[in-house]
């Protein structure tokens, strides 16, 4: 009993003894081994706006081994007379990526000659993407072998070439010389395609001998901007002045697409003209893979973008509705995005990193006019844009606790921090929600300007005069927060700079539904998805159980994603988990609706058999809210805010 006592009282006593004597630092003796770091050879030449003194760089792919999915590339890169080191760089800090995500892991054999005589070559250890190449004295030029290998599997990377497609992206299988800004280095471009198959790209001034396209001497800057579809099933419609849809699929019936619904493209141009009120674009290319074989993308570029639709989109389209949109959003970023672009996101070159705090404005408003445009052309139904802002609404009301912590500007830093890699608890860390939030805020500052003027201005007022300007400007024109409020203030006089302030650069806002109530609508709940919603779920043959259960299923009950401190949460569920069966009865899609439904109004909980690594337990859980899925419906009658908003502005 004695010794028992001894040891409660310990603790405390220990804790006296402290108190009276601080702890001494440990300091290490003078004797102990300490290194010194040594200065870093890291000095890569920052660019200059100078050209590449050498001449023009000729470029030469060969895309032909469709079979193991290898692109052969060879570079031959004229150099001054006298230079005796050449530095090489593969672009690490993508445009549209908003990271540094070039895929250096899949150029391999590298090989550097000159004269026919190998080169000695190293890689820069603080560069990793930086190649150092001893040039001999009296050397003209260079040449460079190397593959740049697609991946097979998506769990490599993203698909980029299968036997029916490829998308040749330039800037994941070339070098630039260093320290010249990149529209000031000439290249001289050809790629080898397979026999018959079509190549579509902004790039001018295409000429063909065979299965070899050459093209124009272009800046590496529009080179890396103009990417390739190509593909043996193809197809290209005009769809409108200087604009292109260029289709790739797997097979060619999927490319039998009805003229009515080849004329919403054609209104897509149409709306987007009349919403900016100018081009900066001489031609634009609608590049579009009907693929579920080459990886999905969308990613917008100056004068064309690269969209990804499933396979039936375009011959099933009233039940590929949903997945209509990546056109419509990457378009708006010719204006937005490409033209205009935040200062910190214009770099003189792809190893400058880039600064992505406004991407609010870069994303969060090509996100808005995406679903705008969408709906005004019809490339998507008034009812699935509806849907798609209910899903978004929903999320920000109900599905992020992370928004108590991290602000809306945080999340611009996500491509950088988690590129897109799955997170544990997203609903709590946050992702890239300048996208969809940011949406959402831009509806609030439109339906201000309507309200603030009896509906003669809104944001349209401010695309044409933020977006519009100088038309025929093929370049890039930078802005900064200033501007962005500065523009807002010529349409219609308000505090936008603590508007956007309060609602982007500070964390624990309201839920963004004040422009949504502002325009007419409000968010409800229903036991049924949305339009929007059932797409994707049926696509994706998953269970969208978010906003009861707290968790998102797979087909055979594995959970995909759990709503922190919901009730899934709370009863230990977790990513990974597996739903084996409910209420003692085998797991299925309809009978664990069914016990949701069951539980609804009662008191008696629904009996969860979840496996877990090779643990089996039975979980109780304590919910009786019945099934939920939000849709979002107006407050009153007649036509309100939001239908204005949507509504076609062009015949």
């Amino acid at each position: 009993m004695a010794g028992a006592m001894i040891k409660r009282t310990a603790p405390l006593a220990l804790a006296l003894v402290l108190a009276s004597h601080p702890a001494q630092a440990q300091i290490r003796p003078d004797t102990a081994s300490a290194p010194v770091a040594p200065k870093l050879n890291d000095a890569t030449p920052l660019p200059q706006d100078t050209p590449w003194p050498g001449g023009p760089i000729r470029l030469d792919i060969d895309a032909t081994d469709t079979q193991r999915g290898i692109y052969s590339v060879t570079q031959t890169i004229p150099v001054p007379a006298g230079m005796r080191q050449l530095g090489l760089l593969l672009p690490e800090w993508l445009p549209g990526n908003h990271a540094a995500r070039g895929p250096i892991n899949l150029l391999s054999n590298i090989r550097f000659t000159a004269n026919g005589e190998p080169l000695t070559w190293r890689r820069d250890p603080y560069d990793v993407y930086r190649f150092v190449v001893d040039v001999p004295q009296g050397t003209r030029e260079v040449t460079a072998n190397y593959l740049h290998t697609s991946p097979i599997t998506g769990s490599e990377g993203r698909i980029t070439m299968t036997q029916e497609m490829l998308n040749l992206q330039w800037e994941k299988m070339s070098l630039y010389p260093e320290g010249h800004y990149v529209r000031r280095i000439v290249v001289q471009p050809t790629v080898t395609v397979p026999e018959g198959w079509q190549v579509f790209t902004a790039l001018d001034g295409q000429t063909r001998t065979g299965n070899t396209l050459a093209w124009d001497a272009t800046d590496y800057e529009t080179l890396v901007d103009s990417p390739i579809f190509a593909g043996k099933y193809a197809k290209r419609w005009d769809v409108g002045e200087n604009v292109k849809l260029d289709a790739v699929a797997d097979a060619p019936k999927y490319l039998d697409i009805a003229p009515a619904n080849l004329d919403r493209f054609e209104r897509l141009v149409n709306e987007a003209d009349a919403l900016f009120g100018a081009q900066h674009f001489d031609h634009y290319d609608i590049l579009l893979a009907l693929t579920d074989r080459m990886g999905g993308i969308g990613l917008e570029h100056h004068r064309s973008a690269e969209n990804q639709y499933e396979p039936e989109a375009l011959i099933k389209w009233d039940e590929y509705d949903w997945d209509h949109n990546v056109v419509s959003h990457e378009l708006v970023h010719s204006w937005n995005g490409k033209f205009r672009r935040p200062e910190g996101l214009w770099t003189p070159d792809y190893r400058t990193p880039m600064d992505d705090s406004l991407l609010w404005v870069y994303e969060g408003q090509t996100q808005f006019w995406g679903w705008i445009l969408a709906a005004r052309s019809g490339l998507q139904t008034k009812d699935t844009i509806l849907g798609t802002i209910a899903l978004a609404a929903a999320n920000y009301a109900e599905g992020q606790p992370g928004r108590e912590w991290r602000s809306v500007q945080d999340t611009t830093y996500d491509p950088i921090i988690s590129s897109r890699r799955p997170l544990p608890y997203s609903s709590l860390q946050r992702s890239e929600d300048y996208y969809v939030e940011g949406a959402l805020i831009w509806l609030e500052a439109d339906q201000i300007i309507r309200k603030g003027t009896g509906g003669k201005r809104g944001l349209d007022d401010f695309a044409e005069a933020f977006f519009g300007k100088t038309d025929g400007d093929y370049g890039q024109l930078t802005y900064d927060f200033g501007e962005v409020v500065r523009t807002l203030n010529g349409v219609y006089a308000y505090d936008w700079a603590d508007f956007l302030d309060t609602r982007l650069r500070r964390p624990g806002q309201p839920a963004p539904l004040r422009g949504l109530n502002v325009a007419g609508y409000e968010l409800v709940w229903k036991d049924t998805p949305n339009p929007y919603a059932k797409g994707r779920m049926d696509n994706a043959k998953y269970l969208d159980l978010f906003y009861s259960l707290g968790f998102n299923l797979t087909s055979d009950g594995t959970v995909t994603s759990t709503l922190y401190d919901g009730p899934a949460f709370d009863a230990g569920i977790v990513n990974g988990a597996q739903i084996v069966a409910v209420n003692g009865a085998a797991f299925s899609g309809e009978a664990i609706n069914e016990a949701v439904t069951a539980a609804k109004g009662t008191e008696a909980p629904i009996e969860l058999l979840v496996k877990r690594g090779e643990r089996y337990d039975t979980i109780a859980l304590d919910y009786h809210g019945g099934l939920r899925y939000p849709w979002i419906e107006p407050t009153g009658k007649g036509t309100q805010g939001l239908d204005r908003l949507l509504a076609p502005r062009t015949k």
